[in-house]
């Protein structure tokens, strides 16, 4: 009884459950199973992401659905975010855009960045809703205000290119390095356009090697592009290096 108490806690613990899923997933996934199935919340939207992931149980997507699905209806906002997720892609159900909307909305509105992210999106693509740029726009300034880094980049965005709001490139380049501090690849990415256009080339080159590090497949593809066209020869060099990480990055593990 007492090694099946630690194992509650540990599930209750994030910094403790992350070390545990990195060093011993299938221990982890146990100690998570047996709290959700004793009706730990925060347990029954774990078990859905190790079962939708595959880490240390086998993956099992529909599966995964249920018990985001339990999770959900008890309250559980990143659970209800998730629901969105496997509705927008098809994971483990038949894609559904128009319903996966209505879960992101629900979490958005109770003060989940991710899902104010995740809805944003869909509002920006009318995809599952009807196409509003305007509140695309409110949900990704919401989400960058509560800290989320990717929010930040989109916001940046808007603001540099004046689309649905007014231009205003300081206010873009604050959000770009806020994005960029807070580990988000496409806005290191961002932030080092706007500091090459200054002049800024060394700073912007560091930056260029972080969002490397991070980035996956399509940013890599589609930057090193955008690096060739670059009028520094430094930038074309590490365009090199973008399409090397890309072709690692598709070969199969």
């Amino acid at each position: 009884m007492a090694d099946f108490r630690l194992r509650r806690e540990e599930v209750l613990d994030g910094d403790a459950l992350k070390s545990m899923l990195d060093e011993s997933p299938a221990r982890a996934a146990q100690a998570i199973l047996m709290a959700a199935r004793e009706d730990i919340l925060n347990a029954q939207a774990l078990l859905g992401q190790i079962l939708l992931d595959g880490q240390g149980i086998a993956q099992d997507q529909p599966l995964a659905v249920r018990w985001f699905g339990i999770a959900a209806r008890r309250g559980h906002l990143m659970a209800r975010n998730m629901l969105g997720r496997c509705h927008e892609h098809g994971w483990g159900c038949e894609a559904d855009p128009s319903l996966a909307a209505r879960h992101y909305q629900v979490a958005a509105e109770a003060g989940l960045d991710w899902a104010m992210y995740n809805f944003a999106n869909l509002l920006a693509t009318g995809r599952g809703v009807r196409q509003d740029q305007a509140l695309a726009l409110s949900f990704y300034h919401r989400a960058a205000q509560l800290g989320h880094a990717k929010s930040m980049n989109l916001l940046g965005r808007y603001l540099e290119e004046g689309q649905h709001c007014p231009a205003d490139p300081g206010e873009a380049f604050v959000w770009f390095r806020r994005s960029a501090e807070a580990g988000d690849f496409r806005g290191q990415f961002s932030y080092a356009a706007v500091l090459a256009a200054d002049g800024r080339i060394e700073e912007a080159l560091g930056w260029l090697h972080q969002a490397l590090a991070a980035g996956n497949l399509n940013f890599l593809r589609v930057s090193s592009q955008a690096l060739l066209q670059a009028p520094h020869p430094e930038f074309q060099a590490l365009a090199q290096l973008y399409q090397r990480r890309a072709t690692q990055l598709q070969q199969p593990a």
